[in-house]
């Protein structure tokens, strides 16, 4: 039986079930919004109108005398749609679209977004006329977790159609890597929203499945035709993402210095500044001293997409609370707490609880420009309690810096877009950093656990699903060792690298000290031969006792990286274009390989 598809744990080997998500905040206000946004796609539409349509026909007569009328597609539009994984869906979403049929390639990338940004507006508003339906508490989680994700898509899909729209060239709101991150984030949506149907029967999840129809299609060809025609041919042979982008330093000479360039030179001074320097904008404290004694109430309190750098100073203590999430509107928002083990995160929320994965996270966090910094983010769940996430990340731009990340199965949850992790602790036993986020995690001490009797340790499991998502986990200059309980029984519990969850899974692990608990075969199926010729795991340079490649897995997608420059492309500079927005973090980074 395949317990990995059908989301059951296998017996004396725990599978990870399809990640359910849950909309952690309830939006009363949804069908305004619902409104706000279909005005807003009309308007989009109008505009995408590049020249009146002129439809081409071609009359057909069946075996019973019936006329059937074809559409013939431009050349531009055969030509574009042959270049996507869904050719048949691509042709009949572009011929009816205002101006398609003599649109070139490069208008047509504008139009294919606009098209699937019309449909994610309508499938967002229908799914919200079935709220008041009665559902149990897991369909009312996935339910709910598709509101979410699909207002997100909107959101990543219009912020793409302005950046790809004709004339935007001049001062684009986003660079190419812009728009392919968040295409990518938007199918990783939409991945995590249908797959939280995996496990629900009923007539919400038939529904569902008609409003949700085409979506994850759509977008794939969305991230295909944009890939064509800003081109693939710097990463000829290497299944990877960011194109045409100019080499940066391999590591700035200042330590402030040393953080992707994302973020601005203020930003970079607070991530190392002592606390008592800082001018928090919030205090929370347990004992009453601080502006409030609960990290939600710091939230809420936080305003609408800030462009200046908020701060939450959380002193020391064990804060643990229902729904702790930093939202999408929440942007450039930085938490500090008084470090590793004092100011301290939790939760014991677990999928035992007939919660979703999505829904266990003690902390999580949406909104671009999200840092954290000195916190311990915890679920003690424990490792029979299965999937229960201590931190999800989704936002773009991340940064967590200096932090604990404790758990057991699933722990550290890198949903999407562009993160960074730096002097970081994560522990874990099945899966426990996995997700579909371009994620860059140096200089970190990665700690496999004991997990239950009868389990495999698998560090990672990175859920690309599509070939054109510039997505993956690359973890470099780290440390991979084991806990004292783990290295005092290690014979009777493997460890790998990581784990096959989505088709074109991608890890790599470079110039990383690898501790003798790492099985010599590095890495392990998901399910028999699924995935092993389209992943792409890779190792280049790593020492240790488990370091040794001799014994490695012989699948097609793995690779012993000989070239600098082929790692090169998972570095910070280049993998996650870091040099753009991590100097202004504040946070030390490597850009290259090395210094």
């Amino acid at each position: 039986m395949d317990y990995a598809r059908l989301g059951k744990p296998k017996p004396k080997d725990l599978s990870r079930r399809e990640i359910l998500p849950k909309f952690e905040e309830n939006a009363p206000n949804q069908r305004s919004k619902l409104k706000i946004v279909l005005i807003f796609s009309s308007i989009l539409i109008i505009a995408s109108a590049i020249s009146a349509a002129v439809v081409v026909t071609v009359r057909s007569t069946t075996k019973t005398g019936a006329t059937v009328r074809h559409i013939k597609p431009s050349q531009a539009i055969s030509r574009t749609c042959s270049r996507t994984r869904f050719p048949t869906l691509c042709l009949n979403s572009l011929h009816e679209f205002p101006g398609a049929l003599t649109a070139s390639d490069a208008e047509l990338v504008h139009i294919s977004v606009n098209a699937t940004l019309q449909r994610f507006g309508r499938a967002f508003y229908m799914a919200s006329d079935i709220n008041s339906l009665v559902m149990d508490k897991r369909t009312r989680s996935a339910y709910e977790s598709c509101l979410e994700l699909l207002e997100d898509s909107v959101y990543l899909l219009s912020r793409s159609l302005t950046s790809v729209a004709p004339g935007a060239g001049k001062s684009p709101p986003g660079n190419n890597n812009d728009v392919q991150t968040w295409l990518s984030a938007a199918l990783t949506n939409q991945d995590t929203c249908t797959e939280g149907f995996a496990d629900v029967s009923g007539n919400v999840k038939d529904q569902m499945a008609t409003n949700l129809k085409d979506l994850s299609q759509l977008v794939s060809n969305c991230l295909a035709i944009f890939a064509a025609v800003n081109g693939n041919d710097d990463f000829a042979g290497v299944p990877i993402h960011n194109r045409r982008r100019r080499l940066m330093s391999t590591v700035a000479s200042a330590k402030n210095e040393n953080f992707p360039k994302w973020l601005s030179r203020k930003d970079r001074k607070l991530l190392d500044a002592p606390v008592s320097t800082i001018q928090a904008d919030m205090i929370v404290s347990k004992d009453g001293n601080g502006t409030f004694k609960t990290i939600a109430e710091a939230i809420k309190k936080l305003p609408d997409y800030s462009s200046r750098r908020i701060i939450i100073y959380v002193k020391a203590g064990r804060y643990e609370e229902d729904i702790l999430k930093v939202g999408r509107k929440k942007t450039n928002v930085m938490f500090i707490g008084d470090g590793k083990g004092q100011t301290m995160i939790s939760g014991g929320k677990s999928v035992s609880q007939n919660l979703t994965t999505f829904h266990t996270a003690s902390f999580a966090a949406t909104g671009a420009g999200f840092i954290a910094r000195d916190i311990t983010f915890q679920n003690w769940a424990g490792p029979g309690k299965h999937q229960a996430v201590a931190l999800r990340i989704g936002a773009d731009h991340a940064v967590i810096y200096r932090c604990n990340i404790i758990g057991y199965q699933d722990t550290l949850y890198v949903h999407s877009q562009r993160q960074f992790y730096r002097e970081c602790d994560i522990y874990g036993t099945v899966d426990f950093i996995f997700g579909n986020a371009a994620v860059v995690i140096q200089n970190c001490s990665i700690y496999a656990r004991k997990p239950m009797d009868f389990q495999k340790n698998t560090i990672t499991a990175q859920n690309r699903k599509d070939p054109n998502q510039n997505t993956g986990i690359s973890i470099h200059a780290c440390k991979i060792i084991a806990t004292s309980d783990l290295q005092a029984s290690k014979g009777s519990f493997p460890t790998y690298l990581g784990r096959p969850w989505k088709l074109y899974s991608r890890t790599v692990v470079m110039l990383s000290y690898l501790g003798d608990h790492i099985h010599p075969h590095g890495w392990l199926e998901w399910n028999a031969t699924f995935a092993l010729d389209t992943l792409y795991y890779g190792e280049y340079m790593n020492y240790g006792p488990g370091a040794a490649v001799g014994q490695r897995v012989k699948w097609p997608g793995y690779h012993v990286i000989n070239s600098t420059d082929e790692a090169s492309k998972f570095t910070v500079a280049q993998f996650i274009f870091g040099s753009s927005w991590l100097p202004s973090t504040g946070v030390a980074f490597l850009a290259g390989l090395s210094t």
